[in-house]
């Protein structure tokens, strides 16, 4: 019996520990195996949970820009760096400022 981690998590949606957390460790899960569409989509849920989830927003980022979504991803850090500064996460904001920097850099 060695359930994955995805689908235990999975089991768990919309049960009663149902949340941010359990959404984005789920979107974590998923990024860590490359389903980057699904895994933004659970990020965007977490954020529908706690819109100020700043590594949500971080990683929402990252796997827009795994599928090419370089605007999604900037409006995902811009949000995040906002949520963040609001939160007291300076270091969450310092890093998604870099990587919005990152990719406004021309190539």
């Amino acid at each position: 019996m060695s359930d994955s981690l995805v689908e235990r998590l999975r089991a768990q949606v919309g049960g009663p520990r149902d949340g941010a957390l359990l959404r984005f460790s789920l979107g974590n899960a998923l990024l860590g195996e490359g389903t980057y569409a699904e895994a933004a989509q659970c990020f965007r849920d977490a954020l529908g949970f706690d819109a100020s989830y700043s590594a949500a927003w971080k990683l929402l980022g990252k796997s827009l820009l795994a599928v090419d979504d370089e605007a999604g991803a900037a409006a995902a850090w811009t949000s995040g760096i906002e949520a963040a500064t609001r939160r007291g996460d300076v270091q969450a904001a310092k890093e998604m400022t870099v990587f919005l920097n990152r990719l406004s850099r021309p190539r």
